[in-house]
C-alpha cells in the first residue's frame, strides 16, 4: 500500500494533465488546474470513492474559499487517514495556499493510493449523487457535463446574431466595389498562411524534440537514484551513517536547504563518536601494558634469583646432594638417610 513512497517513486513522475484527466474522470469534474484541489474537498471524495461510506460528505464543503473552510475539509481528510491508520502527513500549511507543486505532488499520492486500493476500480461509484450532500456539490459549473450548456447557450448567441450576419452580408453585397472583402475572408477562415505554417511546424517539433530528451534524461538520472537506493539497501551497509545520510536526501519531501549539510553532520557525528571510542580503547590498552611489563620483570627476577641461589652453593653441598639423589631415586629419600646418619653419628 502506497502509505509511503519515497519522492524518486514513479508516481511522483506523473504529469499534471494525467493527474487532471484521471480526477476529472473519476469524479465527473471539469478543473483545468492542480490547484483547484487545494481546499481539499476532492480529496476527501476520491478517499469516499475507494471506501465507501467511510467519509462524512455532509461535512465536506466544495465552496471552501477561505483558509479556515479549507482547513475543515482537511480536517475530515485527516479524520479518514486515521480510521484507516494512513501514516501519511497532510501538508495543510502548503496545500491552502494553492501552490501548483504542493497540491500535484499530494494528488500524485492520492493517484498512487486509490490505484493501489481493489486497482483503482470505482465501476459503482456515482460521484454526482455523493456530492449532492455536500455544501456546494451540486454547482453545475463544477461537473464535467457544464460544457453542454455551454455550447447550447452559444448556439442560441449565434442564432439570435444571424440576422445581424445576414444584414452584414447583404449591406457588403450592396457594396460590390469593395476590393479589399475578398482576399481577407479565406485568411480569416481558413486558418494561417502557408508562409507561417512551415514555421509553426518548425516550432513544434523543435519542442517535441526537447520533451523527448527532457523525458530521457529524466529515465536516466532515475534510473542512477534506483541503483543507489537498491544498494544501499544492502544488509552490509544498510546501518552505516552513510547510508543513512543518503536515504535522508532520498526520502525527504520537502525542499529543505539545509538538508546536505545535516547529511554531512549525520556522518561527521557518528564518525567522532567512533573515534572516541577508539580513543578511550587505546587508552585501556595503553593501561594495561606497564601492568604486563611488571609482570614480565617479576617472573625474570624469580628466575634470576632462583639461578644465583643455586650457584651460591658449596660444591660438597652441591655433590652431596646430587648422589643423594641419585641414590635414593627421589629428593626425598636422600633426606632419610641423612638424617639416618646424623642419628648415628649421634649415638
Amino acid at each position: 500500500m502506497a502509505t509511503n513512497i519515497g519522492m524518486m517513486d514513479p508516481a511522483y513522475f506523473v504529469g499534471r494533465t494525467e493527474i487532471l484527466s484521471w480526477i476529472n474522470s473519476t469524479l465527473h469534474l471539469n478543473i483545468a488546474k492542480v490547484e483547484e484541489a487545494a481546499s481539499g474537498a476532492i480529496q476527501c471524495q476520491l478517499m469516499d470513492a475507494v471506501h465507501p461510506g467511510m467519509v462524512p460528505m455532509h461535512r465536506v464543503n466544495f465552496d471552501a474559499k477561505s483558509e479556515y473552510d479549507m482547513i475543515q475539509n482537511y480536517k475530515v481528510l485527516q479524520d479518514v487517514f486515521n480510521k484507516l491508520k494512513l501514516t501519511k502527513h497532510i501538508e495543510v500549511s502548503k496545500l491552502v495556499k494553492g501552490r501548483p507543486l504542493d497540491n500535484l505532488e499530494f494528488m500524485q499520492w492520492m493517484k498512487k493510493y486509490c490505484d493501489s486500493i481493489n486497482g483503482g476500480q470505482m465501476n459503482s461509484y456515482n460521484p454526482l449523487e455523493r456530492r449532492e450532500a455536500c455544501k456546494g456539490g451540486k454547482d453545475p459549473k463544477r461537473t464535467s457535463s457544464n460544457q453542454a450548456p455551454v455550447k447550447s447557450s452559444s448556439t442560441g448567441g449565434s442564432r439570435t446574431h444571424h440576422p445581424q450576419n445576414n444584414r452584414r452580408t447583404e449591406s457588403s453585397s450592396s457594396h460590390p466595389l469593395n476590393p479589399s472583402a475578398k482576399p481577407t475572408r479565406p485568411a480569416s477562415s481558413g486558418g494561417p498562411a502557408p508562409s507561417v505554417e512551415p514555421a509553426y511546424e518548425k516550432q513544434i517539433t523543435e519542442l517535441k524534440l526537447s520533451v523527448d530528451t527532457l523525458e530521457k534524461e529524466r529515465d536516466f538520472y532515475f534510473a542512477k537514484l534506483r541503483d543507489i537506493e537498491i544498494l544501499c539497501q544492502t544488509p552490509e551497509i544498510e546501518s552505516t551513517a552513510v547510508v543513512g545520510a543518503i536515504h535522508k536526501i532520498l526520502y525527504a519531501t520537502d525542499d529543505n536547504a539545509s538538508l546536505l549539510e545535516e547529511a554531512q553532520a549525520m556522518i561527521t557525528q557518528k564518525y567522532q563518536n567512533q573515534s572516541v571510542v577508539e580513543e578511550e580503547k587505546e587508552e585501556v590498552e595503553a593501561d594495561q601494558v606497564p601492568k604486563l611489563e611488571s609482570q614480565k620483570r617479576k617472573s625474570i627476577l624469580n628466575i634470576e634469583v632462583n639461578v644465583a641461589a643455586d650457584s651460591t652453593l658449596s660444591p660438597k653441598r652441591r655433590i652431596s646432594d646430587a648422589s643423594d639423589v641419585h641414590s635414593s631415586g627421589s629428593p626425598l629419600g636422600g633426606k632419610r638417610k641423612l638424617s639416618d646418619k646424623t642419628t648415628a653419628l649421634v649415638a
